[in-house]
């Protein structure tokens, strides 16, 4: 089951690095700060702690406007389906 809520971003750990487009991040900045977050990241719930793989430039845009949580697609999964998004 899915679902949408929002989630304090310290909370969220990003165990894959990525490099993100500072244009594409601007952007979000500038939309999200217009309209607000239209479309949620998306994370997995692993015995209560969350995991983001994905929303990357999204997730850097809350972050660097200091919002305090972002909208987030939550998916509970179990531990075994995490090391396979880590693998």
């Amino acid at each position: 089951m899915v679902r949408v809520q929002e989630i304090p971003l310290n909370q969220i750990k990003r165990p894959l690095p990525r490099v993100n487009d500072p244009n594409k991040v601007q952007a979000l900045m500038e939309s999200i700060a217009e309209i607000g977050q239209q479309e949620p990241i998306d994370v997995l719930e692993v015995d209560g702690q969350y995991y983001g793989f994905s929303g990357c430039h999204r997730y850097e845009a809350c972050q660097r406007l200091g919002k305090e949580t972002v909208l987030a697609r939550v998916r509970k999964a179990p531990r075994s389906v995490l090391k396979m998004h880590l693998a």
